[in-house]
């Protein structure tokens, strides 16, 4: 059997156009057309972009950074974590800031401070003199504390209740919770050196 002849399905091959004269001159002339509407909506995208930065950067920029909860938010978010006091340079502005929180809910309140000397000690003084930072003496080291001792327990409450920088390191005044009475302060003192006898 020979080939088969063109049938409605499979048109004569002696009448197929060249691979060329595929693509009709209608669909190039739709394609070009398209290409054309494309470019012109990107272009216009490009423009109108630029366009409202520019009425942005002249209106709208200027109100947000004069926005007063911007300013605020901006501040907070630049200042310093931390602050370090320095043995030899003066430390009094250092005091521990309460944590930021609504005062009526007391949210933002500071835990009150126990009146008795070894939670007073717990509360505030074994940040330091739990693990010996910054040159504080740890609580059960009698040989640490004997020169301290020598003093007499008038200087320890001084030193304690108003602050102290010394060779070894600093001391802030209170350790740094200036709501504490003296009496609680010099409470935990006493707690604490009877640790180091």
């Amino acid at each position: 059997m020979g080939p088969a002849g063109p049938t409605r399905y499979t048109p004569d091959p002696s009448k197929r156009p060249p691979p060329d004269e595929i693509v009709s001159k209608q669909d190039s002339q739709f394609f070009n057309v398209f290409s054309v509407v494309i470019g012109l909506l990107v272009a216009a995208a490009l423009i109108l972009m630029a366009f409202a930065r520019a009425v942005g950067a002249n209106t709208q920029v200027q109100h947000v950074r004069s926005d007063p909860e911007y300013v605020a938010g901006v501040a907070e978010r630049v200042k310093p974590f931390a602050r370090v006091a320095v043995a030899g340079q003066d430390n009094s502005a250092l005091v521990i800031d309460p944590p930021t929180g609504s005062a009526d809910t007391g949210a933002g309140a500071l835990a009150a401070l126990p009146d008795d000397g070894q939670g007073v000690y717990e509360a505030v003084c074994t940040a330091c003199h739990g693990a010996g930072i910054g040159g504080a003496p740890k609580a059960d080291d009698r040989a640490a504390w004997a020169p301290r001792l020598a003093q007499g327990t008038a200087t320890l409450y001084k030193h304690a209740i108003e602050g102290y920088t010394g060779k070894a390191g600093v001391m802030p005044a209170k350790g740094g919770r200036t709501d504490a009475s003296d009496a609680q302060i010099q409470a935990a003192v006493d707690y604490m050196v009877s640790l180091a006898k």
